[in-house]
């Protein structure tokens, strides 16, 4: 289990994944251009993922392999450094592309472990 400080980032990490995910539903491209507040809030939805997923024990990145965790934590240093030179059609793509199996990781890992199956004689109503 990992530590409840982990726990909080990779949470972090999910709801604003999930939630650049659905900032950009009904919207197309031109509107990253056109819509400064799109393109803002978009940018800081990933910085933010980054900088959780950077905080994030190597112990718990371990525990999650299908975590792109270099590029999560390269691409959170790329907007914060080079602000001037991120490439609008790449970061277009990463809600739709990048985001849904990023979220479906860290749904999967934060989902609570099912409890065994009671597979003995009596739990099927056998005797």
């Amino acid at each position: 289990m990992p530590p409840p400080a982990d726990l909080v980032r990779l949470r972090h990490m999910l709801d604003r994944a999930a939630e650049a995910v659905e900032m950009v539903k009904g919207q197309c491209r031109q509107d990253l251009d056109a819509d400064r507040q799109l393109n803002l809030s978009l940018v800081r939805l990933l910085e933010i993922v980054g900088e959780a997923a950077a905080r994030v024990s190597e112990a718990t990145q371990r525990q999650c392999p299908d975590i792109p965790w270099p590029a999560v934590v390269g691409l959170r240093n790329r907007l914060i450094h080079g602000c001037d030179s991120v490439d609008f059609d790449i970061l277009w793509n990463i809600p739709a592309d990048d985001l849904p199996p990023l979220t479906a990781a860290l749904t999967a890992f934060l989902a609570p472990p099912e409890p065994p199956k009671d597979t003995s004689p009596s739990a099927s109503g056998g005797t």
